[in-house]
């Protein structure tokens, strides 16, 4: 490992933050624009493309503490887009579903927002998305493995 090796490595953590960060503030305020906060988006997200899921697991699919969970569910619950439904062989268990309204709201946002995506992703050709894609989650699977 040479000295520039580390440099490299380290522009290369510098570029990535970079581009997660305009990534996200452009997202973030086109969620904001339509009433959402980031983690609302992602609940509805998961509820509107996977159905229906217990609020346990709801957490470590969208890579949230499990206490904010249920302030966010509260929220979309009052605001209409989300029902809570009883488990009827398993008191423990409550699931969250899209509602109507919700369904209707994310059938509206979401293409826009898969839009907005691709238009931001849009600098770079299928052939070098595909190269990234395969790139990052090397990257991604490499460092678990790791233990510091």
């Amino acid at each position: 490992m040479t000295t520039e090796d580390v440099k490299q490595s380290l522009k290369l953590f510098i570029v990535l933050s970079r581009a997660q960060k305009a990534i996200n503030e452009t997202t973030n305020q086109f969620f904001q624009q339509n009433g959402l906060n980031p983690t609302e988006f992602a609940v509805l997200e998961l509820l509107y493309h996977k159905g229906r899921q217990p609020l346990q697991q709801i957490g470590n699919k969208i890579l949230l503490a499990s206490g904010s969970i249920t302030y966010v569910v509260d929220k979309l619950e009052k605001r209409g887009y989300l029902n809570r439904i009883s488990c009827a062989t398993d008191r423990r268990v409550t699931y969250a579903e899209v509602s109507e309204k919700g369904a209707a709201f994310m059938a509206e946002i979401f293409p826009k927002h898969e839009q907005q995506l691709h238009e931001m992703m849009s600098v770079l050709s299928p052939e070098e998305k595909e190269q990234l894609i395969e790139l990052v989650k090397k990257l991604g699977l490499s460092i678990k493995d790791l233990s510091y």
